[in-house]
């Protein structure tokens, strides 16, 4: 059993059942009412409002035929009920199917209202911002003398580096030499990158770059590259011993003497 299906389907049958219900209420409610101006049959076409056949005239049956059973007085509709025009006491009528009827005129009004609220709101907040606004905001010249240094490090860009700047930029990554260091120091036997000793004072980051260099190596078939825990590993490629591959001068020395733990370079 599709528990969903039949579910819908007997939803869809009440709603059908409603209608025709409503239907024939309007229809018993209408009976024996004619229309006020051909004397023509009437029908429903909405919840406060018939329809005469004949002449196509539409207006509510409720105000047309209904009268107050306090004083006899005309109803009329306001916002959501009929009331007296002379009591203005509550009137139900028995022309609606669910008791529901909105003065659509009443509401249109509203709504009108609201919008006209928040646009004159919306005006009011754009005035008070636009008063509370600042002055202009005058900026004088840029004084290149009130920062210390800087025009020196504005002509150093176009007249040259000095020996600071040159000192920085030999501490820069040099791809080669580290592939030469590390190629002259690796061996047979598996050896950590932290065996190999640093070209730079600064240790994080000369292991950084001994780790770059060793993956190219690898990948030239230089080398064999693995992680062993914490550490990171390094062999001389067995089928690949002389270095092929790889960029620089093998014979050229890099100013470091043997392994870090007293292991000598060959």
């Amino acid at each position: 059993m599709n528990i969903i299906a039949m579910a819908f389907d007997m939803a869809k049958a009440v709603e059908i059942f409603v209608q025709k219900a409503k239907q024939f209420f309007h229809s018993v409610m209408l009976l024996g009412h004619r229309c006020p101006q051909c004397d023509g049959a009437l029908e429903m076409v909405a919840e406060g409002k018939c329809r005469c056949t004949a002449c196509d005239v539409e207006f509510d049956p409720t105000v047309e035929f209904e009268r107050c059973l306090n004083c006899g007085g005309v109803p009329a509709l306001c916002v959501r009920r009929y009331q007296c025009k002379k009591c203005h006491s509550d009137i139900r009528s028995k022309f609606l199917f669910d008791g529901l009827v909105f003065d659509a005129d009443y509401f249109r009004q509203k709504v009108a209202e609201s919008r006209e609220r928040k646009k004159g709101l919306k005006e009011r907040v754009r005035q008070m911002l636009a008063e509370c606004r600042s002055s202009d905001l005058s900026l004088e010249g840029i004084q290149l003398e009130g920062v210390p240094g800087l025009v020196e490090a504005l002509n150093s860009l176009t007249l040259g580096t000095d020996e600071a700047v040159e000192i920085e930029l030999r501490d820069a990554f040099d791809l080669e030499r580290y592939e030469m260091h590390v190629r002259k120091h690796l061996r047979d036997f598996p050896l950590s990158l932290g065996q190999i000793p640093p070209l730079i004072e600064n240790a994080r980051k000369d292991l950084i770059w001994r780790f770059i260099a060793a993956i190219f190596l690898a990948h030239a078939g230089t080398a064999d590259i693995w992680q062993d825990g914490q550490d990171v590993m390094v062999i001389r490629h067995e089928t690949n011993r002389k270095g092929q591959n790889v960029r620089g001068k093998s014979e050229n020395p890099d100013g470091v003497q043997g392994l870090v733990g007293g292991i000598e370079a060959w």
